[in-house]
């Protein structure tokens, strides 16, 4: 399935959860074919996500509005910025406000928090990874979000890409084993990830030639010792308990990655609010 299928998917499912048969409300108080102007406002500096999605949102509910972005996503905006303005029937703009405003409040949560991470990066080799600790059903508008703050995307889910972890490599035997099986059932073209958690065990996933090494949770001190280990024979990737304030030194060590489950797991959702500025 396709990335936008998935999109549409997700549109059609929150309009469905919040409108289902009507919005009682609207209906009752608001004339059928009174028309409006709708403006949105940040309330909070932050990076702006989720534009196309709320576009999508309304034209779903109405053909035809009159659609005017007035920011870009991945842009940095501060409080109190007008961030787009639409124009629609009166009905549209209510029913949609609040599925439209979800989409975008999560989005720019995750692209504000991901920016933050980001900047501790600038002027290293080493890049900002998500991971698949998101919302259920919604991966995609997560990962689209850290793509506008300045991430990168790692694997979409477990389709797309070798991630041999703890229980994989204690099922085979170990990491030889394990690696050796992987190869021996799938196309060379998969890449393949192994995670480590001791110098021994960077060691071993050097040897097997995988293509990434993921140091969990290790000290800033072990991370620069695996990466001379493994002297450019895969790539590096540290993860667990990457705060803000680490990027910097874990940077350092030479990894190629960090891997940060924080910029879409606990999301603070960025303060937007919609308001009605005209009535025609």
């Amino acid at each position: 399935m396709s990335h936008d299928s998935l999109v549409e998917r997700l549109i059609d499912l929150a309009l469905e959860e919040d409108i289902s048969t009507g919005d009682l409300s609207t209906d009752a108080i608001v004339p059928a074919r009174s028309r409006a102007v709708a403006e949105m406002t940040v309330k909070a500096d932050g990076v702006i996500s989720g534009l196309e999605i709320a576009r999508r949102v309304f034209a779903r509910l109405e053909e035809g509005i009159v659609w005017q972005p007035l920011a870009a996503d991945g842009e940095a905006v501060r409080a109190g910025r007008v961030i787009l303005r639409v124009e629609a029937g009166y009905r549209a703009l209510l029913r949609g406000e609040r599925v439209a405003l979800n989409f975008l409040q999560r989005m720019s949560g995750i692209a504000t928090r991901t920016a933050q991470y980001a900047r501790e990066l600038e002027g290293t080799k080493t890049r900002l990874l998500d991971t698949r600790k998101t919302a259920p059903g919604a991966r995609v508008l997560d990962k689209m979000a850290v793509v506008h703050g300045g991430g990168c995307n790692h694997r979409m889910g477990l389709f797309d890409m070798i991630m041999l972890k703890d229980n994989h490599i204690k099922i085979a035997g170990g990491i030889p084993a394990a690696v050796r099986q992987a190869r021996a059932n799938l196309p060379l073209s998969i890449k393949i990830e192994v995670e480590t958690t001791t110098l021994e065990e960077v060691a071993q996933a050097a040897d097997e030639g995988v293509d990434v090494i993921m140091l969990d949770n290790m000290s800033t001190r072990e991370m620069a010792e695996a990466v001379r280990l493994i002297r450019g024979r895969a790539r590096v990737e540290a993860s667990g308990n990457m705060t803000v304030d680490r990027m910097a030194e874990v940077a350092a060590t030479g990894v190629d990655y960090i891997s940060v489950g924080a910029l879409t797991h606990s999301v603070v959702a960025l303060d937007i609010s919609m308001n009605v500025s005209d009535q025609q």
